[in-house]
């Protein structure tokens, strides 16, 4: 039998030999690529790493805050207690939040801003006041939204105050349980913010004998039955021209606002 050509023993010797020295070094120079790709990848987030918690360049050395009309700078930052001296990166601003609206009723947002490279900033909004709840020698104020943030011992100028009447006896009972002192308070906010800018302004004291019998003392003795908090701003316009039409009027009734009704006694 005749043995392999020189052609066939050509080709067994190059397969036998693998592939070109030429590919060998492509693939081992790819390899070397990855490798120091994941090294620098590696020695980049360690760098980071070590600058963001282990460097003294990136750390907390000033508290800056901002927006407070009552409280003070200093009382703003003794309730953040922001950890002076900490990484910037480890600063838990939703907790300085959450602390600080537990610690100061009076504030009704807060942001905390990360002020790279050293600060951290206190931006705050405090609430205010439309109502006032007498206590004792002290005031209650009254936001928005009814809530109760803070007793003050000298009522702030031009805020209304609130006089709750309901009887908790007799008639008055029932409605009194019904709604109870939270639901009326809210009632009363509801009004002070639906009131024309001129009567507001003018408003002393919010009165309240029942959910649909609340009643404001202007400045100059004049009186205003307003009734429930519903149809308030159908009621403020109804009182502005009232007020226009009676001038000389004393006492003026919008609880049925399409049947105003005003007297000078």
């Amino acid at each position: 039998m005749a043995g392999p050509t020189t052609a066939e023993r050509g080709e067994r010797q190059q397969e036998s030999s693998g592939p070109p020295p030429g590919r060998r070094s492509g693939k081992l120079r790819l390899r070397t690529i990855v490798i120091l790709a994941v090294a620098a990848a590696v020695l980049l987030g360690a760098g980071t790493a070590w600058v963001l918690y282990g460097s003294s360049w990136l750390r907390v050395d000033h508290v800056s805050v901002s927006g407070t009309r009552v409280l003070t700078s200093a009382e703003v930052r003794d309730a953040a207690a922001v950890p002076v001296g900490a990484p910037m990166i480890s600063v838990d601003t939703e907790g300085i939040e959450a602390r600080l609206r537990r610690k100061l009723p009076r504030i009704d947002a807060v942001d905390v801003v990360r002020s790279w490279p050293h600060g951290i900033g206190l931006k705050v909004t405090e609430r205010t006041p439309v109502l006032l709840l007498r206590k004792g020698g002290d005031f209650t104020e009254v936001d928005d939204e009814g809530v109760r943030f803070a007793t003050v011992s000298q009522a702030p100028n031009a805020v209304p105050m609130l006089e709750l009447s309901v009887s908790r006896t007799g008639s008055g009972a029932a409605g009194f349980r019904r709604f109870g002192t939270d639901r009326l308070v809210r009632e009363a906010v509801r009004v002070a913010g639906d009131l024309p800018a001129a009567v507001a302004k003018r408003t002393r004291t919010v009165q309240i004998r029942s959910f649909d019998a609340i009643s404001l003392v202007l400045a100059d003795g004049r009186t205003v039955l307003w009734g429930s908090g519903e149809n308030g701003r159908a009621k403020a316009r109804t009182l502005t021209a009232l007020m226009k039409a009676a001038p000389g009027a004393r006492h003026f009734d919008v609880s049925v606002p399409t049947a105003p009704a005003s007297s000078r006694s």
